[in-house]
């Protein structure tokens, strides 16, 4: 039987109405101690109309791609402190 496991991501946004910047992290949860985070921001050129929900969408989209990779770097330094434990018999 497949094993069914529950991660989720919580993002939190910041928006600076006054500077027009929009700062998101985005957090993995998965149950492990350390969480993995993502960043990411987007600002508002005084020339742009007035709608904050798309800076909202790029700064979150932004943070959940650096999570992303954050997550791929945290698995390739698992596979390789396996591959290393496997190499001195460990």
């Amino acid at each position: 039987m497949a094993a069914m496991k529950w991660w989720s991501v919580d993002i939190y946004l910041e928006e600076h109405p006054e500077t027009r910047h929009t700062r998101a992290e985005a957090r993995l949860h998965t149950g492990d101690p350390i969480d993995i985070r993502g960043f990411g921001t987007s600002s508002r050129s005084p020339r742009d109309p007035d709608v904050p929900e798309i800076g909202d969408e790029l700064a979150a989209a932004r943070a959940l791609a650096n999570l992303a990779e954050n997550l791929r770097r945290t698995a390739t330094a698992d596979v390789e402190a396996l591959s290393t434990q496997a190499s001195h018999g460990w």
